[in-house]
């Protein structure tokens, strides 16, 4: 693979979106501790370290492929927010966001008859799915709860109870790991 091919430029900005990606699940979550909200900060703490996850695993891949891999500095994340449902609603249009980064990633890798880093990228797009999935559903439980936040803790708690430390099998290799 060509250092300077369109895919690998691609996806080192992707490792950067990753990256703020993970700096702002990190905001969302300071911003819910503070409030004593410790299953919506937990959630996003987890979300956070996932998302930092996924820009180490784009390395991997750029290392282990012989690519250029360069190391993004990232805009500050907002912090500050009205209510409850702010950071939940910012965090469904970062996923929204990164879906569309991830799926122009695989047609790049396609028109460039990159079938490694196609292959690649099948992971993560059925990891965007289910990431769309679980911010739309927060965000509605948020939206019908934001006078009675304990709800939305609840809903936390049952439905997406703090990691259990394992990882998905299929998932690619992160640097580091």
């Amino acid at each position: 693979m060509p250092a300077a091919s369109t895919f690998v430029r691609k996806l080192n900005e992707q490792v950067a979106n990753e990256f703020a990606a993970h700096q702002q699940y990190v905001a969302c979550a300071v911003y819910f501790d503070a409030k004593a909200l410790p299953q919506l900060a937990g959630f996003f703490y987890r979300q956070a370290l996932e998302e930092r996850s996924h820009a180490m695993m784009m390395i991997r891949f750029l290392l282990d492929t012989g690519a250029e891999v360069t190391t993004p500095g990232v805009e500050a994340p907002r912090a500050g927010f009205c209510d409850v449902v702010e950071p939940v609603a910012l965090a469904l249009e970062q996923e929204r966001r990164v879906s569309e980064q991830i799926n122009e990633l695989a047609a790049t890798a396609r028109d460039e008859r990159n079938y490694p880093a196609e292959q690649f990228l099948q992971w993560f797009i059925a990891e965007q799915i289910e990431e769309v999935a679980t911010m739309s559903d927060l965000l509605q439980v948020a939206e019908r709860s934001r006078d009675h936040v304990a709800e939305i803790e609840g809903f936390l708690a049952r439905e997406h109870p703090g990691g259990d430390g394992e990882t998905d099998a299929g998932a690619p290799k992160a640097a580091g790991a």
